[in-house]
């Protein structure tokens, strides 16, 4: 793939270079990680590619980018989900996880884009941080409901495996039942969206 530069609304590229050093095509200076970061934050989209064998890089940078905040005690991930997150991998839900994720993050912000909007139009400026805590604090409530009805995210069976299913449903179509789930999490996700926007 040839170098793309970045114009307004573009992907930058970052080349990765042996030395680990990340270049930045688009202004044409090295960066760092917490520069990368600071991308992020601010909605710039980028792609990370190796510089000599031009595989992409991306997922794995942004990988480390979460380590490096973990590690400097921004701590956001819970010890638990992190466990249940690794319990995943290998297993049946692995391709499903990232989507129900995905969705989650994305009705997640989609929440707080709301509540700002609603406390701009209340009192006319940026909420005060006692309100937006209160705030963050349902949200993360509404994502725990949510986790609730995905199996293996359940409180009660963390670090275990999921119930079987009964016998009329072991023998459905694993795909099938997959789809039931993300439907049925799609619709509780709709209506704690409808009771706290409203």
């Amino acid at each position: 793939m040839a170098d793309r530069k970045s114009g307004a609304g573009d992907t930058v590229v970052i080349k990765k270079y042996a030395n680990r050093r990340l270049y930045n095509t688009a202004t044409s200076a090295y960066v760092t990680l917490e520069d990368l970061a600071r991308m992020v934050r601010e909605g710039v989209d980028f792609v990370v590619y190796d510089a000599k064998t031009n595989d992409d890089l991306t997922r794995q940078i942004l990988t480390q980018i979460i380590f490096e905040e973990e590690s400097r005690g921004e701590a956001l991930l819970p010890v638990q989900f992190l466990r249940q997150l690794i319990g995943f991998y290998g297993g049946q839900m692995q391709g499903v996880l990232p989507s129900y994720l995905e969705m989650s993050l994305d009705a997640f912000t989609r929440q707080q884009e709301q509540m700002r909007g609603q406390f701009s139009k209340a009192f006319g400026a940026a909420p005060g941080a006692g309100l937006l805590d209160e705030a963050v604090k349902r949200n993360m409530a509404m994502f725990a409901e949510a986790m609730k009805i995905w199996p293996g995210f359940n409180a009660a069976g963390a670090g275990r495996p999921a119930a079987a299913p009964p016998p009329e449903q072991a023998a459905a179509d694993p795909l099938d039942e997959m789809r039931r789930q993300m439907d049925q999490m799609r619709a509780q996700l709709d209506s704690l969206s409808g009771k706290k926007g409203g």
